[in-house]
């Protein structure tokens, strides 16, 4: 089973929504992508925002979890036994902030699929339509052609951009790194992609961008929990004293530094 059949679904689904939007909305086919990026991120705002929600908790919780990865170092199937418990206690969920990028991959894949036939099996039927956008580009022409690689440098900026809003919960600065130099390990395998691709990857970005700002200022990020230290005693320490001077009807028990008593200076007889 190849995966265009495993993908024919979407495939057909993404036809039918370009062609609506062309159709009865009057947009050109390059607008229609746009539209349809639009369209598929608000249906994942509700994921967005339990993504945002579990990215901050696992950073405000980071301390704990590497402390328990020290504790079981040595111990593997240990450590990850306490972790999943701790998220579990913590109402943490760690694959909560990849699911907006899982449920868009095979939109991705599909919608190259759609772009790759394209002028025979739906452009064919409406030769009066246009498929440049901007006068830049032609969605069904690879993005090294014409304007393309300008497309790409907007779209290595804006991945850029959306990345790093995302990538505040990660732990390492390693990790920041490797995730939004990803982008531009891809782009010689992206210039041989559609342009029309190019387009709803651009806007997906553009969108993330754009969330990531709205979201910081709307959802503050939660109170950390607070912190115990060494001199930070136990929980009734300090009430059992005075219980135990309280309990009979003896004198309370005197706190703070110990009196002293200054001794007279005697003199001497002559």
């Amino acid at each position: 089973m190849s995966l265009a059949s495993v993908l024919s679904p979407i495939e057909n689904i993404l036809t039918e929504v370009l062609i609506w939007l062309h159709v009865t909305a009057g947009l050109t086919w390059a607008w229609s992508i746009v539209a349809l990026v639009v369209m598929v991120r608000i249906l994942l705002v509700p994921l967005a925002v339990k993504q945002i929600h579990s990215m901050q908790s696992l950073q405000l919780h980071a301390p704990e979890m590497k402390a328990i990865q020290q504790r079981y170092k040595s111990d593997r199937q240990r450590q990850s036994e306490e972790l999943m418990k701790f998220y579990r206690e913590n109402k943490i969920n760690p694959y909560a902030s990849c699911l907006p990028i899982v449920l868009q991959i095979p939109i991705f894949i599909a919608l190259f699929f759609v772009l790759k036939d394209f002028q025979d099996e739906i452009y064919v039927n409406y030769p009066e339509s246009t498929l440049e956008w901007l006068n830049l580009v032609n969605i069904t022409e690879n993005t090294s052609i014409g304007w393309g690689p300008l497309l790409l440098v907007v779209y290595v900026l804006s991945q850029l951009t959306s990345t790093w809003l995302m990538s505040t919960a990660m732990q390492s600065a390693a990790q920041r790194w490797l995730i939004m130099l990803l982008p531009i390990f891809f782009i010689p395998f992206i210039l041989r992609f559609p342009a029309g691709l190019m387009i709803y990857w651009l806007t997906t970005n553009l969108w993330t961008t754009g969330q990531g700002i709205v979201t910081r200022r709307l959802m503050p990020r939660p109170a950390p929990p607070p912190k115990r230290s060494s001199r930070t005693p136990p929980r009734g320490a300090t009430a059992e004293p005075a219980a135990a001077a309280a309990g009979d009807g003896s004198t309370p028990a005197r706190t703070g530094p110990p009196r002293r008593v200054k001794r007279k200076k005697g003199g001497r007889k002559r």
